[in-house]
Formats: structure tokens, C-alpha cells, sequence
């Protein structure tokens, strides 16, 4: 089964390589979408792919890299079609 998850992750969570951590995490897991910082200071991303590879993802990201400090993550159903998995511009 396919799932798609749109999550906001908060924490210490910028300016320490959450999003390429993330990515490499998501090709290596086979999950499609994207990652991006807000200006807020959280990170946002939305993840498709097999169940047990997004639950997997949404497990590491309750970790992060090595520098991270996860205070929350909010997680919603999310919508869209996408292949690979991108770094977007900040929003």
C-alpha cells in the first residue's frame, strides 16, 4: 500500500543537515518527495512511498542526524504524485 504523509517537524532542527540527512535517508528507504526549511524554524516534508518504508522514514525522523534535537513532529495525510525525493527552497 501506497501512503503519502505531509509532516512539520520542530526542534533543533535547522542548520544541522536535517534535510540532506532526510534525503539520503528517503533514496536509500525508496521514498519520493520532499524536504524544506520554514521560516519558522521547523523543517516540512511530505513522504510517499510503500508503508513500511514511510514508517520507517517517519522513525528516523523522530531521531534526525547526530546534531538534531526533535521536540515534535505533527503528521497528516498528504496528497500528490512524486518521484524522487528533492531539497526544496525555504518556505
Amino acid at each position: 500500500m501506497i501512503l503519502t504523509r505531509h509532516l512539520v517537524i520542530t526542534g533543533r532542527v535547522q542548520g544541522v543537515w536535517y534535510r540532506e540527512s532526510m534525503r539520503q535517508e528517503a533514496e536509500r528507504l525508496g521514498v519520493a518527495g520532499w524536504v524544506r526549511n520554514r521560516r519558522d524554524g521547523s523543517v516540512e516534508a511530505m513522504l510517499q512511498g510503500e508503508e513500511a518504508a514511510v514508517e520507517a522514514l517517519i522513525a528516523w525522523a523522530w531521531q534526525g542526524p547526530p546534531a538534531a534535537e526533535v521536540s515534535d513532529i505533527r503528521i497528516a495525510e498528504g496528497h500528490g504524485g512524486y518521484t524522487g525525493f528533492h531539497k526544496l527552497a525555504t518556505e
